[in-house]
C-alpha cells in the first residue's frame, strides 16, 4: 500500500543514496523529465549500479523514457531486474500499456526474474485519459498516476494552485481506479514551500478517491502521509464501530448517527490501513 511516492532524478548520486532515508512509501526513478538528453545513458547505467548495491526496503519504481523516445528499449533491457517493482510509463495510453506487459513478459522470461513486474501508467494526455478505465483494468496495472502539468498543457488551460482546471481529470482516474480495485495516485503539488497549499490539495484529491500522492521534494512526505493515514480520530471511532458490530443484529447507532453495513466495512479499511501504514 502507498501514500507517497517521490521522485528522485536518476542521474544524482547523493539524492539516490538519500532516498532510503525519506519517509515516502515508494521511491520513482527518473530517467524521463529530470534527465537531459546528454545524460541518458549515465544516469542509466548509474540506476543500475545504484540498485545492485543499495537495497532501499521500500518499494522501487523506476519512470523509463516514453515510447516515443530512443531510449526506453535499453532503459527496460538494463533496469529490469529483480531489484525493481514497478515501472512508471509515462504518456501512457492503453496501446502502448499493452505493449509494456508484453515487453516486461519476455524479460521477465529471458532473465528468470522472481517476480511479476508491475505497471503504474501515468495519465498525461487528454486521449489516454479518455480511455483510462480499460487502462486500469490491464493486469500488470498496479495504480495510475495523474500526471497534471503535462495534462493541462494537452488541454490547452492554466495550471493553477486550486486546481479547479483538473477536477474532472481526478474523478475520472480515481473512479477508473476505484472500479478495477488499483490505487489513484495524485499528481506532485509542485510548489515546494506551500505546506499549507499542499494540505488543501492533499484533501481536496483524497476526498474524491486518491489513495496516494506523487512528491517533486522531501519536504511534502511528512504531510502527504498524514492526510493520507487514518487519523487518530478515525482509527478510535473504527474500532468502536468494530466492537459494537460483533454484539449488534443489524443496524445500530453511535451518537445519534446509525451505522449500517457500508460504515463497517469502512471501519474495517480504516483499521487494516492504520495497521499497514504502523499506526496500531
Amino acid at each position: 500500500m502507498r501514500r507517497s511516492l517521490l521522485f528522485v532524478p536518476g542521474d544524482n548520486p547523493g539524492m539516490l543514496q538519500s532516498a532510503g532515508v525519506y519517509n515516502a512509501d515508494a521511491i520513482i526513478i527518473d530517467l524521463e523529465d529530470s534527465i537531459s538528453l546528454s545524460n541518458k545513458d549515465s544516469a542509466r547505467i548509474l540506476v543500475e549500479e545504484f540498485l545492485k548495491d543499495y537495497k532501499l526496503n521500500k518499494e522501487i519504481i523506476v519512470r523509463v523514457n516514453s515510447f516515443d523516445s530512443p531510449y526506453y528499449k535499453e532503459d527496460l533491457e538494463t533496469l529490469v531486474s529483480d531489484n525493481i517493482d514497478t515501472i512508471l510509463l509515462p504518456k501512457a495510453n492503453l496501446e502502448n500499456t499493452v505493449k509494456l506487459d508484453a515487453i516486461l513478459s519476455k524479460l521477465e522470461s529471458k532473465k528468470n526474474l522472481t517476480k511479476t513486474i508491475k505497471i503504474i501508467p501515468l495519465i498525461e494526455q487528454v486521449s489516454s485519459l479518455l480511455e483510462v478505465e480499460d487502462i486500469a483494468l490491464l493486469n500488470r496495472v498496479d495504480g495510475i498516476l495523474l500526471g497534471a502539468e503535462d495534462l493541462t498543457t494537452d488541454m490547452g488551460v492554466e495550471r493553477t494552485k486550486k486546481g479547479y482546471e483538473i477536477f474532472y481529470p481526478r474523478a475520472k482516474v480515481a473512479l477508473a481506479c476505484i472500479n478495477a480495485g488499483i490505487e489513484a495516485i495524485d499528481t506532485p503539488f509542485t510548489d515546494t514551500r506551500d505546506f499549507i497549499g499542499l494540505e488543501e490539495d492533499c484533501h481536496m484529491a483524497k476526498g474524491l478517491g486518491f489513495k496516494a500522492k506523487s512528491a517533486i521534494h522531501p519536504n511534502h512526505i511528512d504531510i502527504i502521509n498524514k492526510v493520507y493515514s487514518p487519523s487518530k480520530e478515525e482509527i478510535v471511532y473504527a474500532i468502536q464501530v468494530l466492537k459494537m458490530a460483533k454484539t449488534s443484529k443489524g443496524a445500530f447507532s453511535i451518537n445519534n448517527k446509525m451505522i449500517d453495513k457500508p460504515v463497517i466495512e469502512r471501519a474495517k479499511k480504516t483499521i487494516e490501513n492504520a495497521k499497514a501504514f504502523g499506526l496500531i
